[in-house]
């Protein structure tokens, strides 16, 4: 018979399993980052977006050939894999990389990370079985706070619309891996991902070609434009789907907690960007509401609703939630 100290040692997460997951932690934190160097540097949103996909699309391709029945995949599937880049990458990329030409990396991170939020919520509207208790109740109304303590000043001082672009990013990214759980769940991610990618790069190329620089961007501007395709598209999913395999996908998505803290403090670091109270009190109020939306109902809550199924293996965005932006997400910005 098992006992409670061995049942604990098949639960206990690998030291590749903790690599993996501080990996991804920083992977799908910078991203935020790397856009603001790029669109500050002259790059078009066009641009920016078409090299991403583009760059992630060759990285991936060649592995999703090699596991085969890539055709067959897009014959099958292809007005789902369209519906979901739209979802996931096609508008949300988009959005994020014109609202950060104007709000600053930490702010659009912070966010970002209220995708688990509204994908709860969006279980909940689209008349999910699984009900919500006081405490999920409590952490959609504090992550939303927190969201709105964040929004208020730049509301107040004219960047409305950016501010909009990022929350229907984030919605975006809520959006998609609900859709994929429902149209995509038996199409593996890889292959999925690598499809989107390029259905996403082959649209983007008109209005990048319309919109090139004229001339060579600086060398911090390429650097992050690469590190943006390269780190945080390409092999960022790479990463992801050796993490889901190492420790499950539940265990997986608690990565996109940390995303927040990594996106403000790269933005602080590299770009200067101030660490003021608004973003502290916002970070905790949405951290802590993402935490409570998610918890799991025990048996000894006096709420008496059903505890909500373990989640399938998610789809990736990222984020959030993944999740996707899950009803979790990981936050692929």
């Amino acid at each position: 018979m098992c006992t409670g100290r061995c049942r604990s040692r098949e639960n206990a997460v690998s030291r590749r399993g903790w690599v993996l997951f501080a990996l991804m932690s920083v992977i799908w934190g910078i991203p935020y980052l790397m856009i603001k160097v790029a669109v500050e540097g002259g790059v078009s949103v066009p641009v920016l977006v078409f090299a991403r996909c583009a760059i992630g699309a060759l990285v991936l391709l060649p592995l999703a050939l090699r596991g085969g029945g890539l055709a067959g995949m897009v014959r099958r599937h292809w007005v789902a894999l369209g519906a979901f880049a739209t979802l996931e990458i096609l508008i949300p990329w988009w959005l994020l990389s014109d609202a950060e030409r104007r709000l600053s990396s930490s702010m659009t991170g912070l966010l970002i990370a209220a995708s688990p939020i509204v994908a709860v919520l969006l279980v909940r509207l689209a008349g999910g079985t699984d009900r919500l208790g006081a405490r999920q109740w409590a952490g959609l109304m504090l992550g939303f706070a927190g969201v709105a303590v964040l929004a208020a000043p730049e509301l107040r001082g004219g960047d409305t619309w950016s501010i909009i672009e990022v929350l229907l990013t984030a919605c975006g990214y809520a959006t998609a891996p609900l859709f994929a759980s429902r149209w995509l769940k038996d199409v593996p991610a890889l292959p999925m991902t690598a499809v989107c990618l390029t259905f996403a790069a082959l649209v983007y190329t008109p209005p990048a070609v319309l919109t090139w620089p004229d001339a060579v961007p600086s060398g911090r501007v390429l650097a992050a434009v690469a590190g943006l395709a390269v780190i945080c598209t390409a092999l960022a999913f790479v990463v992801y789907f050796a993490l889901i395999r190492e420790v499950g996908p539940s265990r997986a998505l608690v990565f996109t907690y940390v995303n927040p803290a990594v996106a403000v403090l790269a933005g602080v670091l590299f770009l200067s960007e101030p660490l003021t109270l608004t973003i502290t009190y916002s970070f905790v109020l949405i951290l802590g509401g993402s935490l409570l939306a998610m918890t799991r109902q025990t048996p000894g809550d006096t709420d008496t609703e059903p505890r909500p199924a373990e989640p399938a293996e998610p789809t990736p965005r990222p984020t959030t939630p993944p999740a996707t932006c899950p009803a979790v997400t990981p936050e692929p910005c």
